[in-house]
Order: structure tokens, then sequence, then C-alpha cells
């Protein structure tokens, strides 16, 4: 008689121990993680990583909104804020201007859709807006990482992408934007190459898609 295999529940929080295995395969990947115990802990350290003054581009993320740093990033006036910046530009005469606004900030900030124990991020997205500066543009990126989002490997986190986030993302977007989202762009970054460069704060509880 087999066993049967139990379904992966992709919103529950992994425990301790995998968070530990996710941070260490990271650090090795020349990635800066911290394990913070919650999103308000997040919120109080990002103001301790980020200079007043910075250029600081939020990509769209249900992590930074519901934990509050969205809304210190974008209206608080500690930074030059350039999504509502962009958001007041014409799409079309100044699209070269948001092109390069949204690609190269002193710090890009966000979400992933999942990051694995084997030391990789993925990152999912309809337009790309957010991942030339993830990926390289911005001088400096961080991540907050709701601990539901670690999975053993790179394909559970492709399967998380597909059957947990663009299902929840598309409801979200529906409202948002009247029409579905869509997995149009896939960024996995798998080491960092400039030490410092990439955070990944890694919460104990979750938050977020």
């Amino acid at each position: 008689m087999s066993t049967p295999i139990p379904a992966v529940t992709f919103a529950d929080p992994a425990p301790a121990e995998r968070l530990e295995r996710a941070a260490a395969a990271l650090t090795a990947h020349g990635f800066t993680v911290e394990i913070l115990d919650d999103a308000a802990a997040a919120r109080a350290r990002v103001k301790d990583l980020i200079p007043e003054g910075s250029s600081v581009f939020t990509g769209a993320s249900e992590t930074l909104r519901l934990s509050g740093i969205e809304e210190d990033i974008n209206a608080s006036g500690r930074y030059r804020a350039v999504r509502p910046r962009v958001l007041a530009m014409d799409r079309v005469t100044r699209a070269d201007d948001i092109r390069r606004l949204l690609a190269s900030p002193d710090v890009a900030m966000g979400s992933v859709a999942a990051v694995t124990e084997t030391g990789s991020l993925v990152v999912a997205s309809a337009s790309g807006s957010q991942l030339p500066s993830y990926a390289g543009g911005a001088a400096r990126a961080i991540w907050i990482v709701g601990a539901q989002k670690v999975v053993p490997d790179l394909s559970t986190a492709l399967r998380r992408v597909e059957d947990h986030c663009l299902p929840l993302e598309s409801a979200r977007a529906r409202v948002a934007y009247g029409q579905p989202s869509a997995v149009n762009r896939l960024l996995i970054l798998n080491a960092e190459f400039l030490p410092g460069r990439g955070t990944v704060l890694l919460l104990r509880e979750a938050i977020g898609f």
C-alpha cells in the first residue's frame, strides 16, 4: 500500500530550521541575510539600512504594503521616492525618463515569489518594471520575504509561482487594474556578484503572497 504524498501548502510559514538553511545558502551566494521576527522588525530595520535622501523604487508588493514599508518610502518625505514620481509622469511622452528612473535607483525594494533552501531568489512579473533594478541596475536591493515563501528547491519555487502566487496576484490585479496578471517575465537570482549589494530580510512570519 502506497503512502499518499501530502500537498505542498505554500501559505504556511517555514519552520526555523528551514529559514536557517535558506539564510545560510543565500549568504554563501553573496547575499546579506538577516532573519527577523516579523514585519514590524523589518520596517524598523529598513529605516536603518537606507540613508535619508536616497532615491528608492518600491516594486509592487503586498509585503511592502501590508508591512507599512511602502508608505514609509513613498509618503514620508524621507527619501526621493521613485514610484510617486513615475506615476505622475505621462507614460507616452516621458517613457524614456520613466524607464531610466525605474532601472537605476539608489535602492530597489520589494519582495520575491520564492526563496529556495539552496540559495536562490525567484521574482515573477507581468510588466518587468522592477526587474532591471533588482538584477543589477540599482546600487542596492532589499527584499522583504515572509517565511511562507521558503521552498526546498527551484522546481518547487516555480510551482509556487504558478499555483499560489499567480492566482492571488491576478485577483489583486483585477481589482487594481481591471485585468488579470501573468507570469510574463521571470528573474532567478542565484548569487549576488557585488558583496553588500543584495540584502534579504527573512521574516519568521508569513506576509504577502
